[in-house]
């Protein structure tokens, strides 16, 4: 057996894992750890890079710990983490300032300026648009996309600028801190929207389009490389051995679809963790720029993911908690976290909320829930967009509202598939994972409201450190290919639709859709 370490880094923590790799993939300790997002009310969202750092240092001793393992056994290390942020590096690989977060929403002017000017199409300038099209296979017209933030920096912060000797995301920060190397795999330059995938190369001519110095560009690798040995002074902080190899693993869009077992041609799963999306395995490139849906690059070679994501997703989940489920039951009474110290018969609030909200009925008494308390990207672009509680009566409960944000979630993540179905055929049973597949009311909701089969894993809260356990297996040679991933990873439950809340469901998935077109305008009033 061989043992590998497991960073997933999320937009609210990072989860770390300790496997043990043979002809299966078995956790054998795990440790995690928060850190802040800085939220700003011009639509800035950042995270210290150091706060990553000093939740890996700490996650990592406890989980080796944990795993009752030595660091000396440890083989492999490799990541799982969070897209599309935008972290800058001088020449010693420190970070210039605070990362951008995929939520940062500031760069409105650089898009406008960049892109969405002339005659337009979806937003993008017509030339730009097929001139990205042609070598990305996408194009970078959400205000949310780094290549803005990029511009941003040059405009409002030129000292920094002047400083830049590498743009990279997160985990490659932390590659680089590790071991000194600036890398980015090949899904993650897809995330840049500057990779040519003909030329397999970050593509100068795009970048001069867009503002962006090329030679800022990292260089590219596989997500099963080895990238580099760890460094003496990083090994110690995080309690491993020197030397251990780093492999590049891969972003969340990447690997959570892995460690699902969603790896065959045409397997569809939805994640619902901070963020959520549906995403479907394609063997080309394919864009709805209408929609705002691409097929971004796996971490498995020649294979794509049919993407379409939602930032606000379980994080819609953690908003009701903090601001109406803990009040309703009397225990938050005053404005701190007493969630870890909430004892009843049930292991987590969150236990105790599926609870409740599997008591009401679908529909949630009419009531209806937009989730976009952060705009919304797809499968329409507005950053003013925002949450709706839609229908409330006198006979409206907060056990109503709870429910009507999952169903909310889930009407969303139903518009996702509808619209990737216009090009892609999604899968007859969906995979469901992420942190709210631990939930029995939400994945029976899932189906219900998609009408389909709905299947979990187990531990599907902790699939993006499997995936990124995959890479290590493969740039082992312990299997041949992703492919295998799937025999390794069987479903453990299954949830089918009930036919009689179809009727329900279709009604208000209905309603749903009409209200960002009725209130777009007040969005924009009110936001913009």
């Amino acid at each position: 057996m061989k043992y590998a370490i497991t960073f997933d880094i999320g937009t609210t923590g990072v989860k770390t894992c300790v496997f043990g790799i043979s002809d299966t993939i078995r956790l054998l300790g795990s440790a995690s750890r928060g850190y802040k997002l800085y939220v700003f009310p011009d639509g800035g969202a950042e995270q210290d890079p150091d706060e990553w750092w000093a939740a890996l240092c700490e996650t990592s001793q406890k989980a080796v710990a944990d795993a009752g393992v030595s660091p000396e056994q440890i083989e492999g290390i490799s990541f799982c983490s969070q897209m599309q942020g935008l972290v800058l590096v001088d020449k010693d690989g420190n970070a210039i300032r605070r990362a951008f977060s995929y939520m940062d929403q500031r760069a409105r002017e650089e898009l406008k300026k960049g892109i969405a000017h002339g005659f337009q199409i979806a937003g993008a300038n017509v030339p730009i648009l097929l001139k990205s099209l042609a070598i990305t296979g996408a194009v970078a017209a959400s205000v949310k996309d780094p290549v803005w933030k990029y511009n941003w920096v040059k405009n409002h912060e030129p000292e920094n600028f002047k400083k830049i000797h590498k743009w990279l995301d997160v985990k490659e920060y932390l590659i680089c801190r590790m071991t000194g190397k600036c890398v980015m795999t090949r899904d993650s330059a897809f995330g840049s929207l500057l990779y040519d995938l003909k030329h397999d190369c970050f593509s100068e001519s795009l970048c001069k389009t867009l503002g962006v110095n090329p030679a800022h560009m990292p260089d590219l690798v596989r997500s099963t490389d080895v990238v580099g040995g760890l460094r003496e002074q990083q090994a110690a902080e995080l309690g491993l051995k020197a030397g251990t190899a780093v492999f590049g693993g891969g972003g969340d869009a990447s690997l959570i679809g892995v460690g699902a077992g969603a790896v065959a041609l045409g397997d569809t799963h939805i994640y619902c963790g901070t963020s959520g999306w549906v995403s479907t395995v394609v063997d080309k490139s394919i864009v709805d720029a209408s929609a705002m849906i691409a097929a971004i690059v796996g971490a498995d070679p020649g294979k794509f993911n049919y993407f379409a994501e939602l930032e606000t997703a379980g994080k819609c989940l953690e908003w009701v908690k903090d601001h109406l489920a803990l009040d309703e039951i009397n225990i938050y009474l005053k404005k701190e976290d007493v969630a870890a110290s909430f004892e009843t018969e049930y292991a987590s609030l969150y236990d105790y909320m599926t609870e409740i909200i599997a008591k009401v009925p679908a529909g949630s008494h009419g009531v209806i829930f937009t989730p976009w308390l952060h705009g919304n990207r797809c499968p329409f672009e507005d950053p003013n967009s925002r949450g709706i509680f839609f229908n409330l009566s006198l006979e409206t409960g907060k056990s109503d509202m709870i429910r009507a944000v999952i169903e909310g979630v889930c009407y969303h993540l139903r518009w996702f598939m509808e619209a990737e179905e216009k090009k892609v055929k999604s899968s007859d049973v969906v995979r469901f994972v992420g942190g709210g597949a631990l939930s029995y009311a939400t994945c029976q909701i899932l189906s219900d409201v998609l009408d389909k089969k709905v299947e979990t894993v187990d531990k599907p809260q902790n699939v993006g450190a499997v995936g990124a356990a995959v890479t290590i297996a493969v740039g082992l040679g312990l299997i041949d290919s992703f492919k295998d991933a799937k025999k390794l990873i069987p479903a453990v439950k299954t949830y089918t639709p009930n036919p009689a809340n179809k009727p329900i469901y279709d009604k208000q998935y209905a309603v749903y859709k009409e209200l960002y077109k009725s209130n777009k305008k007040s969005f924009a009033a009110l936001n913009g």
